[in-house]
């Protein structure tokens, strides 16, 4: 079922026009600084705070920006950008029905100056609305693309408090924290949890310690503008015990240093992401300390859909042809979204793939890895084609795992319409950005738009997602696992996940994984001592930002950004 109800933004969900408001073009723009140096200074905040969410050319997370100072005057943006509650509480007209269309408050920004708003309300000037394409295709758009709502199961888990991340919100507001990832190190199951603001923590003896503080080790890290930057994942070597080898990726600024995947000088460059071997002097220490060395290197249209995922498959044995071969989860960038659809969709291009290397070897372009032999395009008569990648077609590979059979399990985050759950096998194409799950998309038109498949949508040969859901369930997909642990039975046999903003929680039957069906999806719920209460409750909040971790045991657990609370799935139950 859909409904089109974005993400919350960073700055500016909830001002962008709509036709049933005021459409009066005659706003006066005398206030509007046309100084260079100014709308410079609101280029520079803008990218920094604000374009995670929001373009100027398409809806996305937050809204397109084009011609907002068209049809509102500078101060009415201000007002509302430094406390929207107070905008819309005092019965403003434009505020009231932007809320009522979004149904999700903006959080205020009071502690932007005067000068800084000039800056960005200025720079907002220079964009005119961009008028739409239209999509090539005789279909009619398909105002609700899934109409079958997600039935309601009768499982409802117990959860236990593991932990609390220390806070790493300067200005003590929520999120406290930007927690995204729960691993463990392989050998002894020591468990591991990743602050995208910088922080890997070692959970030691009950309580988390930093074990990494990537703002130390690398001086150019950035975690701005939000969302998808920062300390982006991170993944032991499975014989790190002996080799100490352990991987991360962060974001960079932009030109920080010559990237090895880029693009021309006349697009943009937001940030860069860094994939780092690193090597422990000790992988029992209760700090890192050892040596770093930069394998490869991405420069991203826009600071979302960056690489937020590596892993090994920690299913392989050690003369499987998988053991010791790094995956990483490339996303677009925002390259669609920014009006640039060719950077994606291509063996010849990084973005929107999923790559697999040999970080041990050494015959790639850069001679930094090495690219498997057994990769689907390691051999091709096209010179341009990119041996590492494994798959393509992604938006935004948030999250993978491998079922107890082996199957590589990859959720991809959706535009407007479909979030997914995806079978990934070597050198298939799945589809972004002229499908979106399994439907068809106009990467050159309104990416808010889908269509139904064509009647020879067999030529394109594209793989479907096995599982996904519209915006009328939720707004984005949150990868998981499938249970493997022993602790409570009645989750054998479930993909576990959630959707991130809402924390919803889902699940599907691993039997009904089968490549070109749809595994019917289920909903689940929680209890905490016993009393049964949604994630929003127990957060005190209504934005979620819902993650999942598995550890050594296969058991797993749920993160909670905005209170920075882990906690351990411990039992369950089968309500009447």
């Amino acid at each position: 079922m859909k409904k089109g109800l974005p993400a919350i933004s960073v700055c500016f969900l909830l001002l962008i026009n709509l036709s049933s408001c005021d459409s009066d073009n005659s706003v006066d723009k005398n206030p509007i600084s046309s100084d260079t140096a100014v709308i410079s200074k609101g280029k520079n905040t803008f990218t920094q705070y604000c374009s995670g969410c929001h373009n100027f050319r398409q809806d996305g997370i937050g809204p397109q920006l084009g011609g907002l100072t068209s049809v509102v005057s500078p101060d009415w943006i201000q007002h509302f950008v430094q406390n929207p509650k107070i905008i819309i509480e005092s019965g403003d007209q434009r505020a009231r029905e932007l809320f009522k269309k979004y149904k999700v408050l903006m959080p205020g920004f009071p502690t932007l100056k005067d000068d800084t708003m000039v800056g960005i309300i200025a720079y907002l000037n220079t964009h005119k609305k961009i008028p739409r394409v239209q999509a090539k295709t005789n279909e009619k758009e398909l105002s609700n693309p899934i109409p079958q709502p997600i039935k309601l199961s009768n499982l409802v888990v117990g959860l236990k408090l593991l932990t609390q991340i220390p806070s790493s919100s300067d200005s003590g507001k929520l999120p406290l924290t930007r927690i995204t990832k729960l691993g463990y190190e392989p050998h002894t199951g020591t468990p591991f949890i990743l602050d995208l603001r910088g922080k890997l923590y070692k959970r030691l003896h009950g309580k988390p310690l930093v074990y990494m503080d990537m703002a130390k080790l690398k001086p150019k890290f950035v975690h701005e503008p939000g969302l998808a930057t920062g300390f982006g994942s991170f993944a032991f070597h499975p014989d790190f015990s002996k080799n100490g080898l352990l991987y991360t990726t962060h974001s960079e600024a932009a030109g920080s240093a010559k990237a090895d995947y880029g693009y021309a000088d006349s697009i943009k460059v937001t940030v860069q992401w860094v994939l780092t071997e690193w090597k422990a002097n000790k992988p029992d220490a209760a700090e890192f300390s050892g040596k770093g060395r930069e394998l490869l290197r991405v420069n991203m249209v826009s600071g979302i859909h960056g690489v937020q995922e590596i892993s090994f498959n920690q299913h392989s044995k050690p003369n499987d042809k998988d053991y010791g071969l790094l995956y990483i989860g490339i996303g677009d960038g925002g390259a669609v979204e920014e009006g640039y659809p060719f950077l994606a969709h291509s063996r010849e291009k990084v973005w929107g793939t999923i790559l697999r290397i040999d970080p041990r070897g050494s015959n790639s372009l850069n001679g930094q890895y090495g690219i498997p032999k057994n990769n689907p395009f390691s051999i091709s008569q096209n010179p341009a084609t990119i041996g590492e990648i494994y798959a393509y077609g992604f938006r935004n590979p948030h999250r993978m795992s491998w079922s107890k059979s082996g199957q590589m399990l990859v959720c991809n985050i959706g535009q407007h319409n479909i979030e997914s759950v995806n079978l990934v096998m070597p050198g298939r194409d799945y589809g972004w950005p002229i499908r979106e799950g399994s439907f068809v998309l106009n990467p050159n038109g309104d990416l808010n738009k889908v269509y139904p498949l064509p009647k020879n949508d067999s030529i394109y040969n594209i793989t479907y997602p096995i599982a996904q859901y519209d915006h009328d369930e939720g707004k984005a997909i949150c990868g998981g696992f499938e249970y493997e642990g022993k602790a409570i039975p009645q989750l054998a046999g479930k993909y576990l996940f959630g959707d991130i903003p809402t924390g919803r929680l889902f699940y599907i039957n691993m039997a009904d994984a089968i490549q070109g069906k749809q595994a019917p999806i289920r909903e689940w719920r929680i209890s905490i001592k016993g009393i049964q209460m949604s994630l929003a409750r127990l957060c005190g909040t209504d934005r979620i930002d819902l993650h999942f971790g598995k550890d050594s045991h296969g058991e797993l657990y749920i993160l909670t950004k905005p209170d920075g609370k882990v906690y351990k799935l411990a039992s369950a139950k089968m309500l009447p």
